[in-house]
């Protein structure tokens, strides 16, 4: 009867080595498996390249992350007036401006279309899809813009116990099929004004789906929202906040040096002031990319207030 083999602590923790042919025949012993045909050496896998890269509209946006990623998800966040709608105003201007076309998803209808031509967005170039929003006459009156294309999504009652979708719902299966049409620059998704309660509850594989439709596409992904939502999604992460200084200038340069009511001349009050602009700071969080940075990095710019009407 043969002896078993026996093997000493010091032999089982040291690793076993190959030499070059050894591995080679290794490898074509496995490969003419029938069930690891197929597969590719971890060492033989080329190198994904890098995504090409478009300019998000601000000179600081850009500096910092080098642009936006075609093919992949990017998501900024932050508080209320941290300058998400800039950004996202100035990234469709931009990709407007390249003769793409785009939509944006507006979870709340919160989108100004006065202050998006202020900003050089080509309406004639975005869809907007306004989600949870029923059109009305006066709305139509309201919102007559020759060069906007806009849709208005509404949940009708086509059944009794047919559930009714929500805008949260009503914007991920309306995102999931312009990803899937495919022929757009830039597909945002506004989810700003959002609860946060509602915002967390969008499971993980929509935005796992959002990025597998995206990939290998010229499309960029772009969510802005008060906090992170696609998590490890999102190949670029951003984070803005206001550092507390605004640029402010004198009423009077504005309207002037009086205001004619009823035949009398009216003075605007020295002390007041105009908002132009906040001044926000943005921190990038996460760069899946080539030039990842090796700690979060930082980039401060102006946000400008459109007068818009």
């Amino acid at each position: 009867m043969a002896s078993p083999l026996v093997f000493s602590q010091a032999a089982m923790n040291r690793p076993i080595g190959f030499v070059s042919e050894e591995r080679g025949a290794l490898l074509s012993r496995l490969s003419a498996l029938p069930k690891l045909r197929g597969v590719t050496a971890a060492a033989r896998l080329e190198m994904r390249p890098a995504p090409e890269m478009v300019s998000a509209g601000i000179r600081a946006i850009d500096t910092l992350t080098g642009g936006l990623p075609r093919g992949c998800l990017t998501e900024i966040f932050g508080p209320a007036s941290s300058g998400r709608t800039s950004i996202l105003l100035a990234a469709l201007a931009a990709a407007t401006q390249r003769q793409e076309a785009c939509a944006l998803v507006d979870v709340t209808d919160a989108f100004d279309p006065h202050s998006a031509a202020a900003a050089k967005v080509a309406l004639d170039r975005l869809l907007w899809v306004r989600c949870g929003h029923e059109q009305k006459p006066q709305d139509q009156e309201r919102h007559d813009f020759s060069r906007a294309n806009k849709i208005s999504l509404r949940a009708g009652t086509l059944a009794s116990k047919r559930k009714i979708e929500g805008p949260v719902e009503q914007a991920l299966r309306v995102t999931d099929l312009l990803l899937q049409s495919g022929g757009l620059g830039m597909v945002a998704i506004d989810l700003s004004d959002v609860p946060l309660k509602m915002a967390r509850r969008i499971p993980l594989t929509s935005w796992f789906r959002f990025q597998r439709a995206v990939e290998n596409t010229p499309t960029v992904l772009f969510v802005i929202g008060q906090v992170p939502c696609a998590q490890t999604c999102a190949t670029l992460l951003l984070k803005l906040q206001a550092s507390g200084k605004s640029v402010v200038g004198p009423l009077s340069l504005v309207l002037g040096q009086g205001v004619t009511t009823n035949n009398k001349q009216r003075t605007t009050p020295p002390h007041a002031q105009l908002l132009h602009g906040l001044q926000v700071e943005g921190e990038l969080l996460r760069c899946r990319m080539e030039r990842k940075p090796s700690r979060s990095v930082n980039a401060a710019f102006i946000t400008k207030m459109p007068c818009a009407g």
